[in-house]
């Protein structure tokens, strides 16, 4: 009997060890480590953070499904990584720290034969003074990264919506609150359904909503932009996200490094090097991702976490890391397999691999501050990894050692991304965008690096619906309903 264990339960994790234990049945274990005893669709914590949704709507119990599947579930944190186990007892393990009510802390080690690295990343608030402490949310801003900080989120909104109505005018203050994010979607979300909840409640005319990113130009995503197939021609995202805040009225800051946060002000490096500052009554900026800090150590204990993972915490996988400067990148850079190249036992998906580079270019001002995004891995290509990665190892274990991989690379991905502008039944509004591929392939595709076959997107009601309907499928396939499988990632 083989044992797969998965350290992580959020769209990746979860998505692996379903379909890991679907597929090897009950001759095989799968085990799943994660934290959390709630699993969260992240997308629609916009929603919760504007009023629209509950916490209750976007999360549920991870135990019962687990159970219903088989599949061994420990609620706590992985600490560390023993590919080699000990001396003496070469069998490779982790140790764990219990979150579970009444045992936190509780040590405990889990052997393997396969480990899936789906940990995630941790919310790095404590990059920026100010910001937070740690993983944890600050007094000075608000976030939307959890279920729970959505809510708090949504409770300080409406508090400045309330003094908005008595004549106090309010400035708002959305983007990212570091120059190395990722994630800058969650965020172009949030500020459009703010727009859109604070003309509902008929106070948009005393709220100054105002965006600040570290995008080079709008529309960049941490993927360089792209060109969208509208009408004939070939439109590019900077032309769409400029016409979507010249709209609704919302002024940007762009380029932007926010280097320190008080309470009612940021701090900001841009990246022509001046500096500023800008006012907010409520701010809801997204933190710097970072690995959650596993370590690893050989048999003998010594440390050698930097030879499996990347300086940012991330794990090593079949990628090219050789230092080379941004023109002279190529797709194939790119992991296709997610295999670590020094143990062939670990695998990772979803946030907790490392990218080989940036996708957006990199920047830097003349100080020699970095402001540029990195590479998300989030979403739909998450699932897809998860999944593949699960498929892999199903295969390695049914089949033998030496069966090939299965294959997954961002640089011949697409994905699908519908990014909410306001919910509504009716006057909702919704960007519905594909991109083919995710990493562009400037050998394949000359000029752009994507298909213009494949990359478009629109907005209206019907992108609305659309993200309505998928909160609502992918939420059903992740409590592993009746025809589940059937649901694409």
């Amino acid at each position: 009997m083989a044992r797969v264990v998965v350290m992580g339960g959020g769209v990746s994790g979860h998505t692996a060890a379903t379909f890991a234990k679907k597929w090897l049945g009950n001759e095989h274990e799968v085990v799943v480590v994660t934290p959390n005893s709630l699993w969260n669709w992240i997308p629609s914590n916009i929603w919760v953070g504007v009023g629209q949704m509950t916490k209750e709507d976007v999360v549920f119990p991870l135990a019962p499904v687990y159970a219903k599947a088989g599949i061994d579930y420990r609620q706590a944190k992985a600490v560390s990584i023993h590919p080699e186990g000990k001396e003496g007892d070469a069998t490779p393990f982790i140790t764990i720290e219990s979150t579970e009510a009444g045992k936190e802390g509780k040590k405990d080690e889990i052997t393997y034969d396969y480990l899936i690295n789906a940990t995630g990343p941790k919310l790095n608030f404590g990059a920026t003074p100010g910001l937070g402490e740690g993983s944890q949310i600050g007094n000075n801003t608000v976030s939307v990264c959890t279920a729970d900080h959505a809510v708090h989120a949504n409770e300080e909104l409406q508090k400045v919506f309330q003094k908005a109505k008595a004549g106090e005018r309010q400035k708002i203050l959305v983007g990212t609150g570091h120059g190395m994010c990722t994630c800058q979607g969650a965020a172009f979300e949030y500020i459009f359904n703010i727009e859109h909840e604070a003309n509902k409640a008929g106070v948009r005319d005393m709220l100054d909503i105002k965006w600040i990113s570290n995008e080079s130009f709008l529309g960049d995503f941490g993927i360089g932009g792209l060109h969208m197939k509208r009408g004939g021609y070939a439109a590019s995202s900077r032309l769409f996200a400029e016409s979507l805040y010249s709209e609704r009225g919302i002024p940007w800051i762009i380029g932007a490094h926010v280097s320190k946060v008080e309470k009612g002000k940021v701090e900001y490096e841009l990246l022509d090097g001046s500096k500023g500052e800008e006012p907010f009554d409520f701010a809801m900026l997204i933190p710097p991702f970072a690995g959650v800090g596993l370590k690893a150590y050989a048999a003998d204990g010594s440390d050698m976490t930097d030879k499996i993972f990347a300086p940012n915490g991330f794990l090593k996988v079949d990628a090219d890391y050789t230092p080379k400067p941004y023109d002279q990148w190529k797709a194939s850079d790119w992991p296709r397999t997610y295999q670590n190249p020094m143990y062939k036992n670990i695998f990772a998906c979803g946030i907790a691999f490392a990218p080989p580079h940036l996708i957006s270019k990199p920047m830097s001002s003349p100080n020699g501050t970095p402001i540029n995004p990195t590479p998300p891995r989030t979403g739909m290509p998450s699932g897809i990894i998860g999944k593949t990665v699960a498929r892999s190892i199903c295969d390695l274990i049914n089949k033998g050692p030496d069966a090939p991989l299965h294959e997954a690379s961002m640089a011949e991905m697409g994905a699908a991304c519908v990014a909410s502008a306001g919910k509504d039944l009716t006057a909702g509004t919704a960007a519905a965008l594909t991109v083919y591929p995710v990493v562009p392939d400037f050998e394949k595709y000359p000029g752009l690096g994507r298909d213009l076959d494949y990359t478009f997107g629109e907005i209206g009601l019907a992108g609305h619906w659309i993200k309505h309907i998928l909160h609502h499928m992918f939420i059903y396939k992740a409590k592993l309903k009746p025809g589940w499988t059937l649901i694409p990632e």
